[in-house]
């Protein structure tokens, strides 16, 4: 849930920012900046947390007995 709670949050302070954004000849650029900004950051943090929740590559240890590697499997 912390993915769709992170989005919601993204979401709401877009909103957030599209209404208050300053007024005058560079509205536009405060908002897209910073609803870019707040996008970015969202998408780095939730490719951080799934590739935290599924790892491409399995941890070994190194401090085990060399016969003890024998059993442990690959994937």
């Amino acid at each position: 849930w912390n993915i769709f709670i992170g989005l919601f949050v993204v979401v709401a302070l877009s909103a957030v920012v599209w209404v208050f954004a300053p007024k005058g000849e560079n509205q536009t650029i405060w908002r897209s900046s910073l609803i870019l900004t707040f996008a970015a950051c969202y998408i780095m943090w939730a490719i951080t947390f799934m590739a935290q929740l599924h790892p491409l590559v399995m941890p070994r240890r190194s401090d085990l007995r060399p016969e003890a590697h024998s059993d442990q499997r690959v994937f």
